[in-house]
């Protein structure tokens, strides 16, 4: 098991709507976006202008245009979290960064994220691209808790519209920037717990999703949006036979790519509207920090019996199921 204490999330102000990309002239209207992947707007961490001006023909040029980095914006995301959990940068012994673009090859991003907040702590990543919040959540709780830190901070910053060609309506319509952190214990109790945690990857279609270094953001759509569906809802139909309990609130988290994939994997699941959870249309693919930044953007509606199902599907085909359960208030 592993505590979750608190949770926070950021996204810079700069608005992506449909009208922008629509005025791109790439090919794309607000019709096409809404019946395609179900989004209305997105953040960016990147001037209007500059998509504008550029359709951010040089992803190089975007770091230095760019109004945040992701040690600024991870920080951001880890002090609402720091606050929720009601201790400061100092009581955390261990921080891991994961994002599907870190913004350097070395050092590791956890170091520029606790550099921010001012920790001295044991800094390291792990990153899986979309998944990268299940893995860390799964890594850490499968070490022996006497071995962990009391406090961890585990930090997903995703800026991913820099690595968007904006000529291209397919890749530009789905991403924004957004970033959550999360505080969690292995030996101090508090109201919600991470009672399961389950990943699986097939690395043969590792080429079906990609970013590559320093290039645009690539992938087989039909082939993707196929395999996250039928994943996610093998992910829900499981937890469900193994932790519902009838009478208590059941809700679902799923990988914010796109709304039209998650309403599907609901019909199929049998999981009501008040009960599932998205940001999706308001924020756009966010990367690993989807799931945990809509948990984050719920934190004060969390009640006692709540079961929680994250179910997350990324790059490297990889994915991740998650059991949150809420318990009494301590």
């Amino acid at each position: 098991m592993l505590y979750l204490h608190g949770l926070g999330h950021f996204y810079p102000e700069n608005i992506i709507t449909n009208r922008f990309l629509e005025e791109l002239d790439i090919g794309t209207s607000e019709e096409w976006i809404l019946e395609r992947v179900g989004i209305r707007t997105r953040r960016t961490a990147l001037p209007l202008d500059y998509i504008k001006e550029t359709k951010n023909g040089d992803p190089r040029e975007a770091f230095a245009a760019s109004l945040y980095n992701n040690a600024q914006t991870g920080a951001a995301a880890s002090r609402m979290a720091l606050d929720r959990a009601g201790i400061k940068p100092e009581d955390i012994g261990l921080v891991i960064s994961g994002s599907s673009a870190p913004d350097n090859v070395s050092p590791a991003e956890a170091t520029t994220v606790a550099a921010e907040l001012g920790i001295d702590a044991p800094c390291f990543d792990l990153n899986s691209a979309c998944t990268s919040f299940g893995m860390q959540i799964h890594f850490l709780s499968q070490m022996k808790p006497e071995s962990l830190s009391p406090f961890v901070l585990v930090v997903n910053p995703e800026n991913l519209t820099r690595c968007i060609d904006y000529s291209d309506r397919n890749s530009a319509v789905l991403f924004g920037d957004g970033s959550s952190a999360a505080v969690v214990s292995a030996t101090i109790p508090s109201k919600a717990v991470f009672t399961a945690c389950r990943c699986e990857s097939k690395p043969s279609s590792w080429d079906k999703v990609s970013i590559p270094r320093m290039g645009y953001f690539q992938q087989d759509g039909n082939v993707v949006q196929g395999f996250a569906i039928r994943k996610t809802t093998e992910s829900i139909r499981t937890l469900q036979d193994t932790f519902y309990v009838n009478g208590d609130r059941f809700i679902f988290i799923g990988h914010q790519a796109n709304l039209g994939m998650l309403k599907t994997v609901c019909d199929r699941t049998g999981i009501t509207e008040q009960n599932h959870w998205h940001a999706v249309a308001d924020y756009g693919n966010t990367g690993c920090s989807g799931a945990p930044a809509v948990l984050s953007q719920h934190w004060d509606e969390l009640h006692p019996g709540d079961h929680v199902a994250i179910a997350i599907v990324g790059a490297g085909f990889t994915w991740v199921s998650m059991m949150l359960k809420v318990e009494e208030s301590l």
